[in-house]
């Protein structure tokens, strides 16, 4: 174990390599600061992490939607405009995946992993952190869901409450050369994005089935000191379909839209399949996130239409997400009220997703440039997804605070009321970008 520490006015201490920590190590060093980026990797691995690469991707391969008519797609926009590293990284390393900015993740954290090992100004430091003692110098703590249990020790101490945690659950990922092609095929949802998915479409027979061996298949099961709270957003696919025996059918095996070619109607259920690589070697099962025991998803999922012979480049699986009740412990510039020297970024600080974290960290990093100089952390316009965030983690309801990604029902309304959907996004984004350019100016 060790103590980060800070021996230059001009220099950050940042904890944690995910993609929070390299945001905002990048960002602080082109602003000309110094940069101490500590991470505990290949030392200490995590439970879901298997390289000692910088911003290794441990769930989805996927970034979500990149259309101005999604929030998410709101937020890349806003980040790319901003300069930002990951966005960067990911745009050169995307694989197809419809509307979606999907990215082969070994490349895309190769890339990240080069940019930061090349920056003259940032230091890679390969030691666990375990505290952040007082009088250390400004630090952005970016650690990330799967924080040490030593630094999630400081927390609670710090925090002076016990620590909130949830669980995240991971998709397995189909060898392709496994898959039978004779029973699936390939299409995006409406025809949107061409053939980029994989369908296996199931008749009703065939879902009900696979409904109730789904039902009785062996979960791995939570350690007994732990109660679980799983993110809305990343179910797994059993707790969902615990809900009722449709309700996978209206979640992520809605058959709409993605007409079989072979029978010219929509199948009672479909699994859809998203590339993995640029190579399309490997596919990732979406939405099903799981906590099976492996035996049984192998035998669950290979009752699946085209994967009776898959072979699992990996299984599912269920690991522990700590964040933090960043209302109470947070100001608006994500620093904590007790030690405002401490700036958090990434998921710790009750964002979801891979680029709210990048957002999350994109702020931290400008934020500790300014800082370093004399001046004062930004204000971020609520208009934007990025100021629709921050207003999520400081200034939610504590008692009901869960971790959330962006969506527009984080953003103020429009004074103007536009009943279409697809009208009332364009506008919520238009409004959101213009603000944002006029921010970035000031910045």
């Amino acid at each position: 174990m060790m103590h980060s520490n800070t021996s230059s006015d001009n220099t950050v201490t940042i904890i944690g390599g995910g993609l929070a920590g390299c945001e905002a190590a990048w960002q602080a060093a082109q602003r000309g600061v110094s940069v101490r980026l500590f991470e505990m990797r290949p030392l200490r691995q995590t439970p879901a992490h298997k390289t000692e690469l910088l911003a290794e991707l441990v769930c989805s391969n996927s970034l979500r939607g990149d259309s101005l008519q999604n929030a998410v797609g709101l937020l890349k926009e806003e980040l790319r405009r901003a300069g930002s590293l990951i966005m960067r990284a990911a745009d050169e390393t995307r694989v197809p995946a419809g509307g979606a900015l999907a990215v082969d993740r070994t490349v895309f954290a190769e890339t990240i992993t080069r940019m930061i090992g090349e920056n003259p100004k940032i230091e890679v430091i390969r030691k666990e952190v375990s505290d952040i003692p007082e009088g250390g110098g400004l630090t952005i703590l970016a650690t990330g869901p799967l924080t040490s249990d030593p630094m999630a020790d400081f927390l609670r101490r710090l925090s002076g409450a016990e620590q909130l945690y949830f669980y995240d659950a991971i998709a397995p990922i189909i060898d392709a050369e496994s898959i039978d092609w004779s029973r699936v095929y390939k299409a995006s949802r409406y025809g949107k994005g061409g053939d980029d998915y994989i369908n296996c479409p199931m008749t009703r027979e065939e879902y009900d089935g696979f409904y109730d061996a789904l039902m009785a298949a062996e979960k791995a099961e939570a350690r007994p000191f732990e109660v679980e709270k799983v993110f809305e957003g990343c179910m797994p696919v059993e707790v969902l379909a615990a809900r009722g025996r449709d309700t996978l059918r209206f979640g992520p095996m809605k058959p709409v839209g993605l007409v079989d070619p072979r029978t010219g109607h929509e199948p009672w259920a479909v699994i859809q399949l998203r590339a993995e690589n640029r190579h399309e070697t490997a596919w990732n099962m979406v939405g099903f996130q799981t906590k099976l025991k492996w035996p049984e998803q192998a035998r669950v999922f290979r009752m699946i239409p085209g994967l009776e012979n898959a072979e699992f480049l990996r299984f599912g699986s269920l690991h522990r997400n700590t964040y933090l009740c960043s209302p109470v412990l947070l100001d608006g510039a994500l620093r904590f009220k007790t030690r405002p020297a401490i700036i958090l970024a990434g998921q710790i600080t009750g964002v979801e997703g891979y680029v709210e974290s990048t957002a999350m960290g994109w702020l931290a990093g400008v934020n500790a440039s300014r800082i370093l100089a004399g001046g004062e952390p930004l204000s971020v316009p609520d208009v934007t997804a990025h100021g629709g965030l921050v207003a999520h983690v400081t200034t939610s309801e504590p008692a009901r605070f869960q971790p959330s990604n962006i969506n527009f029902g984080l953003l103020p309304p429009l004074s103007e009321r536009i009943r279409a959907k697809k009208d009332r996004y364009e506008r919520i984004s238009a409004r959101a970008l213009e603000a944002w350019d006029a921010f970035l100016k000031t910045v």
